[in-house]
């Protein structure tokens, strides 16, 4: 038998297989039902009208399928997988193992036609529609049974739809009324558009919110009534909103803020408030009862944002609520107004806090493993001061140490170790000589960090790394925040260089660069803006921006320039002199309610200048790795077309890095079952150098740089449970830049039936977290 005819036969054993198995799935999903009973497979809408458009009646009809209940079981190119878990899990005989555990977490339980109640969705579909300005209208339903297996059909008649003709507010001589007319140019409801229940409740919302910034604490939407009028007119109405006649007066009043009463050590379980006099203290406009003298008064001038006499208005209401929860030292934040015995018209305002611990410890450990072959572990043990200057400063102490050991590969034997402690000290404010203070309702903060690390990598060399930082962080709201050092100084001093690393200096004078002192100092700045937190938005965006400038007033001022041999040095090390730029943009759609398509642009630039002939190798771009080019082992890609020279007697690979970057990835995201979602992703990008260097040929960027682009792809699991996501990505390389010209895709390499190429090939990326 020919070899074709043979492959023919294999692969229509393998669709007859394939057809069975959809044939199962389907069959005994029905099987199983109560006699007599069948099996609900969804409900269909369609409206019947001639002057609706047809794309504003298709808009409508899934509207209206969405209201329908229940929903039918889930499918997936019309099987139902989940349930035929549930079917052939039977009856569990206890509360877990696999059967229980296919069958209550895996499983899904049918959806009977039984409990479609079709009178009750047409009049919830009838609502809908006469909500939405189809009075009128008229809804008919039926079903259809086959194969049992049913599905229910509506048909909805409507009416031509209402527009509003006008909308008038309260005339009347109350105050309130007034406010209420000023705010008018910003009602919902708008002359011409279709009348909508909705959007009523929304325009009354949306004055009780205007009224609330005006000082009626005790107002709430209900007190207002929209009469309606569509006796008169063309399918029109006339909408009216008045003030109901039962409103209790003190809703028509407008209140300001009189005592104002602070409790910063309010307990939850004893709430009888006794207090001795000393522990009353009074501050400008607050009464501070604070039993253990926790905190030093300003603290609460710097939160509160009400004064006294101040006239109530939720604005500063929420935004000093938010300010006590952001400042990070209470579990409990409660917060009461209540009239004024000594004064009309006002309020006092009481606010109870519950304190979090003051000390505590957090230990994390945590064990990774990465695409270069390492494996390894790190502690980290941090103890915390949330209140260190009754100030609300967090003061923090850690120490951290890890080890990282390659069990195979060309760096085998050649471990990473590191030990370090950090101490940092945050502000709840800016520290400055002028007086800045946000109106935001995140906490403005001020940090200063002082930072040590030792790396050893046996055989090789080791690093001494010091770090000091002073900056600012802040919030300008929930989507943009931003962190700027005004002093941010690192030393990098190298220590025990084996004679062997002495050596390949020698063959790659580059890796020199690694082991020189190094002295960074100069402000950086980073920005963020993300909408992602807004789960209803189809699209969302994430951005970073960084901006590292180290040296340039000082290199300025000295008149370095390595150019013309005039290095200049601080402390007998030479400071680098450099500009970085590096932004990060990412891209969500979201394709269903359970998956979606995940994309990131990662650009950046470093330029050397001055005193610096080369960026230093720890502010260096390198790519490659769990959270980069995952089809590339970490810090192996790169720069440009480089290869390491094959006469090169390293026995281990070393770090590549550059001064540009350019990346690119994108992945959909979808969930499968239970706690496990998948992955399907596509990685490029490439790092170059600025400029050319003799020992690295091919490293420079040029005119063909997008020909020297690497591109990979895979599939990932991850495994969602709640406290981190586990995730697996299995990469393959489909271009590799170190090849020759003309040889550098792959796609036609593959094959997956050889072992040797699966070694070389096959990189198995495991982390914590996505990618991005």
């Amino acid at each position: 038998m020919s070899k074709k005819h043979n492959h023919t036969t294999n692969y229509f054993t393998k669709c007859v297989a394939l057809f069975s198995l959809f044939f199962i799935l389907g069959c005994s999903n029905t099987k199983y039902l109560p006699e007599g009973d069948f099996l609900y497979v969804g409900g269909s809408v369609k409206v019947k009208d001639s002057i609706i458009k047809k794309k504003d009646r298709k808009a409508l009809e899934t509207e209206l399928e969405g209201l329908l209940r229940p929903k039918p079981n889930k499918s997936f190119l019309g099987l139902r997988p989940k349930l035929w878990f549930y079917n052939i899990a039977g009856e569990p005989k206890k509360q877990k193992g696999l059967r229980y555990w296919l069958k209550n977490k895996v499983g899904e339980e049918p959806v009977l036609f039984s409990k479609v109640d079709l009178d009750y969705n047409a009049s919830v579909l009838r609502n809908y529609t006469e909500n939405k300005g189809f009075f009128k209208t008229r809804v008919s339903a039926d079903s259809t049974v086959r194969n049992k297996r049913a599905t229910a059909e509506y048909v909805v008649t409507p009416r031509k739809q209402y527009i509003i003709k006008s909308v008038t507010f309260p005339d009347d001589s109350l105050k309130m009324s007034k406010i209420i007319g000023r705010s008018s140019r910003r009602s919902l409801l708008k002359v011409g558009k279709p009348y909508d229940l909705d959007l009523i409740k929304a325009e009354r919302e949306r004055i009780d919110a205007r009224l609330k910034e005006k000082g009626y604490y005790y107002f709430n939407p209900d007190y207002l009534l929209a009469q309606v009028d569509s006796s008169k007119g063309d399918h029109e109405v006339k909408i009216k909103i008045v003030i109901k006649n039962e409103t209790p007066a003190k809703a028509l009043r407008a209140y300001t803020i009189n005592n104002i009463f602070v409790y910063p050590n309010y307990s939850l379980a004893n709430d009888t408030m006794v207090y001795r006099q000393r522990d009353i203290v009074k501050y400008k406009d607050f009464t501070i009862i604070d039993t253990a003298d926790t905190f030093k008064p300003r603290v609460f001038d710097r939160t509160i944002y009400f004064k006294k006499g101040d006239l109530y208005n939720r604005k500063d209401h929420n935004l000093t609520l938010n300010r006590f929860v952001n400042l990070g030292t209470f579990s409990f934040v409660k917060n009461e107004f209540k009239p004024s015995d000594s004064i009309d018209n006002a309020l006092d305002s009481y606010y109870f806090l519950t304190l979090l611990p003051k000390k505590f410890i957090r230990v994390e450990v945590l064990g990774k493993t990465n695409s270069a072959s390492y494996t390894g572990t790190e502690i980290n043990l941090n103890w915390n001061n949330r209140n260190f200057f009754r100030g609300a400063e967090l003061f923090t102490a850690s120490v951290f140490g890890g080890a990282d050991f390659q069990l195979g590969g060309p760096n085998k034997g050649r471990n990473i170790y590191k030990l370090g402690g950090e101490v940092s000290l945050t502000w709840p404010r800016f520290i400055t000589p002028f007086n800045i203070e946000g109106n935001s309702e995140f906490v403005p903060r001020t940090k200063a960090t002082l930072r040590y690390e030792y790396q050893k990598r046996t055989q090789l060399y080791a690093l001494n790394s010091f770090n000091t930082s002073f900056g600012y962080l802040w919030k300008e709201n929930i989507r943009k925040e931003h962190q700027l050092n005004v002093i941010d100084v690192t030393y990098v001093s190298p220590n025990h260089v084996t004679p062997e690393y002495q050596q390949d200096i020698d063959e790659d004078p580059a890796l020199g660069r690694v082991i020189e002192k190094q002295l960074i100092f100069g402000p950086t700045y980073n920005y963020t803006y993300t909408n992602t937190m807004q789960k209803r938005r189809k699209n969302t965006i994430y951005f970073n921006g960084e901006l590292d400038l180290a040296g340039n007033i000082t290199g300025l001022v000295t008149g370095a320039d390595y150019k013309k041999d005039n290095v200049k040095t601080i402390f007998d090390v030479p400071f680098s002199q450099y500009v970085k730029i590096r932004t990060d943009f990412r891209h969500y759609l979201k394709l269903g309610k359970e998956s979606e398509l995940a994309s990131r642009l990662i650009v950046g630039a470093g330029f050397a200048y001055g005193n610096s002939k080369t960026l230093p190798t720890s502010k260096q771009f390198v790519v490659g790795g769990t959270n980069s080019i995952r089809a590339f082992r970490a810090r192996t890609l790169g720069p440009g077309s480089y290869v390491i020279p094959p006469q090169t007697n390293l026995t281990y690979t070393p770090d590549q890095s550059a001064d540009l970057k350019l990346e690119f990835n994108t992945e959909y995201r979808a969930k499968l079952f239970s706690i496990v979602r998948g992955a399907v992703f596509f990685d490029a990008g490439n790092i170059w150098l600025l400029n050319a260097d003799p020992d690295k040929p091919g490293a420079e960027i040029s005119k063909d740089f997008m020909k020297e682009i690497a591109i990979g792809a895979g599939v990932g699991l991850r495994f969602d449970l709640s406290f981190l996501i586990l995730r697996t990505d299995l990469a393959i390389p489909l271009r590799n830049p170190a090849l020759p010209d003309g040889q550098r895709w792959l796609i036609d390499k593959i094959d997956f039936g050889n072992g040797a190429w699966r070694k070389d090939n096959l990189i198995l990326n495991i982390a914590i977290g996505y990618p991005f």
